[in-house]
């Protein structure tokens, strides 16, 4: 049976183990993100996107995935992470 703590040692091998070495620190992936939609949105924005931001954001597109397919739980697990 999947539980929460399944979720959360999924999520924490993921962040601590391929991804963290696959893409760098998360906050450091945060701040590229966060620079490279500040690039592409340009003048659209009055302020610039914070790495916090792009993890409110990133949350809000899996909770969209999520919308079509509540039994995904790769979106599950990175909404953990």
């Amino acid at each position: 049976m999947k539980n929460k703590q399944h979720f959360l040692r999924e999520a924490e091998k993921l962040i601590n183990g391929p991804r963290a070495k696959e893409y760098g620190p998360a906050l450091l992936n945060h701040e590229r993100i966060a620079t490279i939609w500040n690039v592409l949105l340009g003048a659209k924005l009055l302020d610039k996107i914070t790495p916090t931001e792009v993890t409110a954001m990133m949350i809000a597109l899996k909770l969209a995935r999520l919308a079509e397919d509540m039994h995904k739980d790769d979106s599950w697990v990175d909404i953990i992470g």
